[in-house]
């Protein structure tokens, strides 16, 4: 299963994660926008991936629900009316939003944090992000305004955060934002663990040659951990969710689990290099260095 997603996604994969990231954040069509906004059109029915691991995000946009056994932790709200399919899909899934203990929000992009302040407000959630991060919330909105959460706590690099016996561990990676938290936890597949890593910012949606020297350092610093299993990307594009899930509700007793593929995540990896280095040679031809 994985050989056959790798022959038809690799080569195709920077360009979908570069049109989704950055184009649809940009200026785009006003259809796109409309569709983008649309709770009707990027409605996906929610769905368990691991034991402990379930997708509660929309088309374009991902929200992710890890189960613990003291409560539930939120990664990413949408925005909008979006955010009621992450609040509806919870519920379809069997679980109560009132049991989600923390939001992490990856970074201080509308579609990312712009439902924190309702998941604060609604459900009591405590949401963790970046000082960056949160100091870009005081700030004019980048592309679209949303309700501002209240500062609860800060994300800091190598930090960990426990809730009962689920634990994660942060790793600042910036360049999509200045202060984009990404993080490491472990999934189970009927009982056995598996290194996962959320890589909280992926777009090359933005300007400057520190920027994206910035991000080239944060992949290269995800290329030496080595270890990951299983990516959970914050858009479903850049990690093939929805094809990968139509391969998890076919695999038969004994076939592998089609997330866990840690060589596509290492040439995943290489070819987000490849698109930052010549992004960088762009940006210094631009400031004329």
């Amino acid at each position: 299963m994985r050989s056959a997603i790798k022959r038809t996604k690799n080569h195709a994969l920077l360009l979908a994660t570069s049109l989704l990231l950055s184009l649809c954040l940009n200026s785009v069509s006003a259809q796109e926008l409309s569709q983008n906004d649309d709770p009707e059109f990027q409605r996906v029915a929610p769905f368990q991936v691991f034991d402990n691991l379930y997708y509660v995000g929309a088309k374009w946009v991902s929200a992710w629900l890890l189960e613990t056994d003291q409560g539930l932790i939120l990664f990413d709200t949408l925005y909008g009316e979006l955010t009621d399919l992450v609040i509806d899909g919870i519920r379809e899934l069997g679980f109560d939003p009132n049991a989600i203990r923390y939001v992490v929000v990856t970074h201080a992009h509308y579609d990312h944090i712009g439902g924190a302040k309702r998941m604060q407000d609604e459900f009591g959630a405590v949401v963790l992000m970046t000082e960056e991060d949160w100091a870009m919330v005081e700030e004019e909105p980048i592309y679209q305004a949303y309700p501002k959460p209240m500062r609860h706590l800060v994300v800091t690099d190598n930090g960990t955060v426990n809730l009962g016996r689920t634990g994660l561990r942060f790793v600042k990676t910036p360049g999509h934002t200045t202060g984009v938290a990404s993080t490491r936890f472990t999934v189970y597949d009927d009982g056995f663990p598996f290194q996962a890593f959320m890589f909280g910012g992926v777009g090359l949606n933005f300007e400057g040659v520190e920027r994206t020297q910035m991000y080239i350092a944060s992949v290269k610093r995800l290329q030496k951990m080595g270890d990951i299993e299983v990516n959970i990307p914050n858009h479903a594009a850049s990690g093939d969710v929805f094809e990968r899930y139509e391969l998890l509700k076919q695999r038969a007793e004994g076939q592998p689990h089609p997330f866990i593929d840690p060589q596509g995540y290492t040439a995943w990896l290489d070819e987000l290099l490849v698109a930052a280095e010549a992004k960088l040679v762009e940006e210094k031809a631009a400031a004329g260095q």
